[in-house]
């Protein structure tokens, strides 16, 4: 039989509580941190220091499961009575896994009903951490989920139900959600149910949430990008450079509004024209690298290798999307304008040292930032292009952000005529047609290019085509009827028969500029050649450069 009891546990005495003497027991007294007046039994603790003897609030249950084991279970109950009801339906999981009506596995999953869905997401969290996982992602699971518990009023596993989230779903796509935002919570929410499931975990039998469909996020692109073409991109780049410089010149009101005429001191456009210089490198490594904006922030000088034969970044696996790690190559010219970047950085740092007195660095450290890449980028970009006169959307409503300059280099791999499998890998990317169709731009390619690219097919008319047979042949006045069709290509065979003639046709030598039929002399019904292997008209003929196929003449 199993019994019900509060389990006792020790803690340290809280400061300035008083010791008492009760029936040669020693008690504490102390106030909590609301003001009321606690007292509680002292004992001696490992390391003969006082410590109080603290009583649950809650009952655990203790007992023998299905294998004959001890186990003890919080029932969360502070009433004796309804502990004793959590005890009795243990034992009787208990009998029927003895009775083999159920198992273990189910007997465990059937504990966990009653914990609330809180501390599961939170062993979730704990989970997540375990495996390495970024601190955004985890953030966002933690997120995701809690939305979910509130909006369809989840509060325990077994409250998990499919209908209930494909409701919430079509009610959030109809106040406006995306695909991909569905697709999101529905993801982190059927990761959460299957690591439930899992055998080692043994908190659901299975995933609840495995046949609700994803929504077509193709179909839904809330955001389509575009790529930038040649001539828009230096534009971008002198727009970048130029700007911070610009706009500090600019008087904004007054009789001068507009006019680039504001005195400046010259540290402030030193430092006006240092900011532009960093912006425009910062675009032109984005589009020759496909580096996405967090990549390109986590970015530092240890990760550059800009003196080898082939410059490299190397991205650490905790800051790529793939969470692999990727060595991105690096153009000569980039790598060049990155090196006097990096060592102009390092003057102005020992510069500043120098003014201030301290050491001088040699070297720039290798974990500082290669660019200080601002939060409110996709804005600062937002008013370069209005600079350079780029619009923000174009005829078909696709836009220019930050993630569109990986959209213009994928574009350019391609319109450079760089294979798609290397085109792939140069993307990073695990699924070629991601490659092909969404980071490719088609309306930049060349395809008129392509097409002329194509071999000359040349027509000719059937005039020039009979004055080129008869010149070949050497029958100046031959004319032959008109044929429908007169060309007729066949394949070529080794052993080429004629076709006979119709009996009734009368067979006869023709006269002068008429062509003959030859047939065979003997009285026997049989397939015979109408030429001699060197001269039959099926022989193939070459006009030019264009192969001709068998040719047959009628009179």
């Amino acid at each position: 039989m199993g019994t019900v009891f509060k389990k006792t546990f020790t803690k340290p005495m809280p400061a300035e509580s008083e010791i008492l003497i009760r029936k040669d027991e020693r008690y504490a007294r102390w106030k909590d941190s609301k003001g009321k007046t606690r007292t509680a039994l002292i004992t001696a603790g490992k390391d003969g220091q006082d410590r109080l003897v603290v009583v649950a609030s809650t009952f655990t249950a203790k007992y023998r499961d299905g294998k004959g084991i001890v186990r003890e279970v919080k029932t969360g109950c502070r009433d004796e009575t309804a502990a004793r009801r959590v005890l009795a339906d243990l034992e009787r999981r208990a009998e029927l896994i003895k009775a083999k009506v159920m198992t273990s596995a189910e007997d465990a999953v059937a504990g966990h009903q009653g914990t609330p869905l809180s501390e599961h997401i939170d062993a979730y969290i704990d989970h997540l951490i375990a495996s390495g996982t970024s601190k955004k992602h985890r953030d966002n699971v933690s997120r995701q989920l809690n939305r979910l518990v509130a909006d369809c009023s989840f509060t325990s596993l077994a409250d998990l139900d499919p209908l209930q989230m494909e409701r919430w779903l079509a009610n959030q796509s109809k106040l406006g959600a995306g695909a991909r935002t569905g697709n999101t919570y529905l993801g982190a929410a059927s990761a959460f149910a299957t690591w439930c499931a899992d055998p080692n975990v043994r908190r659901l039998c299975s995933n609840p949430f495995l046949g609700i469909a994803k929504a077509n996020e193709q179909a839904d692109i809330r955001r389509k990008r575009r790529a930038l073409d040649e001539k828009e991109l230096l534009r971008l780049l002198d727009a970048a450079r130029r700007r911070p410089l610009l706009d500090a010149l600019t008087i904004r009101r007054g009789k001068r509004k507009g006019e680039a005429v504001a005195k400046l001191s010259p540290k402030t456009r030193e430092e006006l024209e240092w900011l532009g210089r960093e912006r425009s490198l910062l675009y032109k490594t984005l589009l020759l690298t496909g580096l996405r904006r967090g990549e390109l922030e986590s970015l530092t000088v240890g990760q550059l290798d800009l003196n080898s034969m082939n410059p490299i970044a190397i991205l650490n696996a905790a800051d790529e999307k793939n969470r692999e790690g990727s060595e991105i190559a690096i153009r000569m010219d980039l790598a060049e304008d990155l090196g006097r970047w990096l060592a102009d950085k390092l003057a102005r740092l020992q510069s500043r040292a120098s003014r201030k007195g301290e050491p001088i660095p040699e070297k720039l450290p290798s974990n500082s930032k290669v660019f200080n890449v601002p939060k409110e980028l996709v804005k600062i970009m937002n008013r370069d292009l209005a600079l350079a006169g780029i619009p923000k959307v174009d005829d078909r409503g696709r836009v220019l952000d930050i993630h569109a300059l990986r959209h213009t280099f994928g574009t350019l791999l391609s319109k450079c005529g760089v294979t798609p499998r290397t085109a792939q890998q140069a993307m990073r990317h695990s699924d070629i047609d991601l490659t092909m169709n969404v980071y490719t731009d088609p309306r930049l390619l060349d395809l008129r290019g392509a097409v002329e690219s194509l071999p000359a097919l040349p027509l000719q008319s059937e005039r020039t085509f009979i004055s080129q047979v008869v010149k070949s042949t050497g029958t100046d006045d031959f004319t032959p009827r008109p044929l429908a069709p007169m060309l007729a290509p066949t394949p070529d065979f080794s052993s080429d028969f004629g076709s006979i003639p119709d009996k009734s046709e009368t067979c006869r030598s023709g006269s002068a500029g008429q062509a003959q039929i030859a047939v065979s002399a003997e009285h026997v019904k049989r397939k015979t050649r109408l030429t001699n292997p060197d001269t039959r008209a099926g022989d193939r003929i070459r006009t030019g450069d264009v192969q001709l196929g068998k040719l047959a003449f009628y009179r």
